[in-house]
């Protein structure tokens, strides 16, 4: 599938894999749309590359709708990527003094992390769905984002490894339910990439996980991740499936 003359919707925009992702299609000729709740980064990609930034809330079907309607009015919709990020609870399923782990909290994560993948993956594949087939059919493509930890979630991480778990079992089967249509659905599980979202540890974690990462060994990069997300949409023949991206990394237990 061709990039250029596209309108891509990337959810969770301004955010480190987001930006990333932004750039790289704006820079192959896509009009896209930054879909975020963090305005001041928003409105300066905005203002930098030419791109449109929305005020957008993943987990709710009006604001997603008007980002979406966004995308469409600047040309035919057939790319969505979700990178968002949102609040997330951790501790172990029964602390140390005997309390269980907090179910609020646990919703919360999984509202965020995966119904929120749910409300994006629905409302774009609906708009991708109304443009016209090119090629063997195709209409478009969603590109998700799980986490290594949907596979192998650390002590403590119980609420985002479900979550994250649960994107990773919606990939083959949006895949086919959507192949009718001509949209191919890929989620990218990454492992350590070193995003804002860290914070100002940079040095420290980069050591940290130089030491566990068997090749290369270093933290991951938001480019990396941008550049495999565009492979993906060019691909026509990836769909269905999970691709790490981690340098061979397996999370230890903690």
């Amino acid at each position: 599938m061709q990039i250029n003359g596209c309108s891509a919707l990337v959810v969770g925009g301004a955010g480190g894999l987001g930006e990333a992702t932004v750039r790289r299609l704006h820079g192959a000729g896509a009009k896209v749309v930054v879909a975020d709740m963090a305005d001041d980064k928003g409105k300066a990609l905005e203002s930098e590359l030419g791109v449109r930034y929305v005020r957008t809330d993943a987990t709710s079907e009006e604001s997603v709708n008007i980002a979406v309607a966004e995308a469409q009015a600047l040309a035919p919709l057939r790319i969505s990527v979700d990178t968002h990020g949102g609040p997330a609870t951790g501790g172990r399923l029964v602390g140390k003094d005997g309390t269980p782990l907090d179910l609020d909290g646990f919703k919360t994560t999984i509202e965020f992390y995966l119904t929120a993948v749910f409300n994006v993956m629905r409302l774009s594949a609906a708009a991708i769905a109304t443009t016209e087939p090119l090629g063997e059919g195709g209409r478009g493509v969603i590109v998700n984002t799980a986490s290594i930890a949907g596979y192998e979630g650390q002590i403590g991480q119980l609420p985002y490894a479900a979550a994250k778990g649960g994107v990773l079992g919606m990939t083959l089967v949006a895949a086919r339910d959507l192949s009718p249509l001509g949209i191919r659905v890929v989620t990218i599980a990454p492992g350590t990439i070193n995003t804002p979202a860290y914070g100002k540890a940079t040095d420290q974690l980069e050591q940290y996980w130089a030491a566990q990462v068997p090749f290369p060994k270093r933290m991951g990069r938001s480019s990396e991740y941008a550049q495999l997300a565009q492979s993906i949409i060019e691909n026509d023949y990836l769909n269905g499936e999970i691709i790490r991206l981690d340098g061979a990394l397996r999370f230890p237990p903690k």
